[in-house]
Order: structure tokens, then sequence, then C-alpha cells
């Protein structure tokens, strides 16, 4: 039971395309829908779903659920996740595609290997327990829809990496955490796999969409190549010290940038804003420095810096690259920082340098 004021959580796609196709199997194999049906987590929870739609359909049966991600701000909040199950030969076992809505896999390095629908292998084992709990060895397909998922997922990463046509069924636990944004960090980490496994040796993590379009014309770099790590500068990071390659850039504005600078791994607005005292003792010029530190923002406070001779960019940029170096290291990368104004002006810059092979490293630029 959630405590009063607590933010309430939600459940997976995966969960609801659990609960939509244990209610169709059901229906098949004995003629009635439980509803509301009732599944099993991998947590040992025992969530019930009610069914929004329940039907016998050519050659099987078919059961809807509607998507509650609690207060958490998911694409997919509200959305009906469809199921429908159709008996299969003896021996066919489990066979999972991809309904309207639905994304299929292009590019290796995802969980899913190409040519299979983007149901990821959590849902796909939730899946085959529930159904194992009405019936040993069931023998069916399994097609999962959602019902206006091509154009919600133009609001995901998807197609950054190489899922079409539909969005992904995802989840582990069944459980959405509101605001965890777990969402965004396993596209960070998927990004990650997939660049490596099309053999991409240069990825670019950007704060948003100007550094993005700013890095990748800078660099050349194929779409592929890009990571849109937001504010998760940290998540990606780390994953690329599990998982590295050859050279890795982190592109951003000024404000973002600032906070790495400043030690934050995590750039949310919500972990606190920039120190500008700090990016006062900076500047050479006393007067400009209490200027600079009474600015209203970052940004203005980079123009003032730049006006009067002293831009800030470089500074920053190299503070920036000890901080993440130290979320990097040791993996055998080279990293790069580099910092874009709101126009896409390259306005700091901290060149590609190999990491020590050490876990940790100084701050020795600040």
């Amino acid at each position: 039971m959630e405590k009063e004021g607590a933010l309430r959580r939600g459940w997976t796609t995966g969960a609801c395309a659990t609960a939509a196709a244990k209610a169709a199997y059901a229906a098949l194999l004995h003629g009635d829908f439980p509803d509301p049906v009732t599944i099993c987590l991998p947590g040992g929870e025992t969530p019930a779903f009610a069914l929004a739609r329940a039907e016998f359909v050519a050659g099987g049966a078919m059961a809807a659920v509607v998507k509650d991600a609690g207060d958490d701000p998911d694409v997919t909040h509200g959305a009906l996740i469809l199921v429908t199950l159709r008996s299969l030969p003896p021996g066919a076992g489990v066979v999972f595609r991809a309904g309207p809505g639905v994304g299929m896999v292009t590019r290796p390095g995802l969980p899913i290997p190409p040519g299979e629908p983007a149901i990821n292998p959590g849902p796909r084992a939730m899946i085959r327990a529930a159904l194992a709990e009405i019936a040993p060895d069931a023998d069916v397909e399994v097609e999962i829809a959602i019902a206006d998922g091509e154009r919600l997922a133009e609001r995901t990463l998807n197609g950054r990496l190489g899922i079409v046509g539909g969005l992904s069924v995802l989840g582990t636990t069944g459980i959405v955490i509101p605001y965890s944004c777990a969402a965004w960090i396993d596209s960070i980490h998927r990004g990650v796999d997939v660049a490596r496994a099309m053999g991409i040796g240069h990825v670019a993590g950007s704060t948003g969409s100007a550094s993005e379009a700013a890095v990748q014309a800078l660099h050349g770099l194929p779409d592929v190549a890009l990571i849109e790590m937001g504010d998760f500068v940290g998540g990606l990071l780390k994953y690329l010290r599990r998982h590295p390659v050859p050279r890795v850039t982190i592109a951003g504005g000024v404000a973002k940038m600032t906070k790495l600078a400043q030690g934050r791994l995590d750039l949310h607005s919500k972990r606190g804003e920039a120190d500008l005292a700090a990016l006062g003792t900076l500047l050479p010029d006393a007067a400009l420095a209490a200027r600079v530190t009474a600015a209203n923002t970052v940004a203005e406070a980079f123009q003032m810096a730049e006006a009067a001779g002293h831009p800030l960019g470089d500074a920053i940029s190299a503070r920036a690259w000890d901080v993440a170096a130290e979320a990097l290291a040791p993996a055998p990368s080279e990293l790069e920082v580099v910092v874009f104004d709101r126009t896409g002006r390259l306005v700091g810059r901290a060149e590609f340098a190999e990491l020590p092979h050490r876990p940790t490293l100084p701050r020795n630029r600040r």
C-alpha cells in the first residue's frame, strides 16, 4: 500500500501484456476470460488487472489491458495493450509476434536479435510463466499489439536503436517506479550496445537536441553513434566504463557542462543549479567575477565573460573532462568534452586524451 502523499507506482507494458495473454489463454482453453486476471511478477507481487476488451477472434482469443503507469510520465500511460493467442501444432512452443504498434528489431546489439519483434526477454519470460500456470507446455502464438503504438514510438528513442514500426514491450520487474527514468537509462545502455555491435568506434553523448546536432556536425558522426543521455551523464559514462568504445565525446550546453565541471554526474535541475560564485573564481578580474556571480543564468555569465575577453568555455571543458574521466576510468578510451552555446557554436573544448589506467583521477585541472 502506498504511503499518503507518495507517488503511485504503475505497471510496465510487459506486465500488462502478461495479464492480457493469461486471460486470452484461459479463454482459448476453457471458453471464459478471467476478469480481473491476476499474474505473478518476478518479485513475487500478485497484481490483478481489469480487462478493457475480451473477445474471440478468428482462430483465437484476444484480451486487452489499459496500461496504468502510476504517477510516472510514461509515454505509454493509458495505452491499450492487446494480446491475441492462437493455437499452434504440438511442439511449436510459445512463438511471439509483433502486432500493430509493436516494433521490429533491425540492428544488432539489443537483447533481442534482428528480425524479432521488440518484446524483451523479461516480458517473454513473464508471459511464458503465466501461460504455464494455466497449462504446461503451451503451443501458442502470442501476438502483442499496442494501439497507436507507431505514433507513440516517435516520442521514444526506438528509431535511433533500430526498432522500427512501433514501441518495445519492456519491463524487468513488471513495476514502474515513478520518475526513476529507468526507460531512458535503459535506452542509453541499448544505444551503446547497438553502436558497439555495429563496430562504431566513436560515440557522443549529448544533453539535448541542440548539442547533439552540433557534435554530429563537428565530427560527421552517423546517427547510431549519437547517444541522447539527457541529464544522465553518469549513467552513460559508467556503462561505457564496463562496455568501452575507443573514443567518447561528452557534449552539452554551457549550463549543464558547468554542472558537470562542478562535480555533478546527474545534471537535472532537481539536483541543484550551477554554482555561479565558483564560476566567478575562474576569472582573473575581481569586478568581472562579481558580475558573473550575480548573473541570472550561466548563459548570461558566459556572455559577460566573453564580452570582457575572458571566455569560460575551455576552463569549464577542462574541469568537466576531469569529472567525466573519473567516472569513465579505467576504460581503454580517449575522452573529449565539448561545450556549445544555444546557437550550436563551439565555445569550449577539452581535446581527446587517454584515461590513466587507474580507477580515479586527481582533479588537478580545477
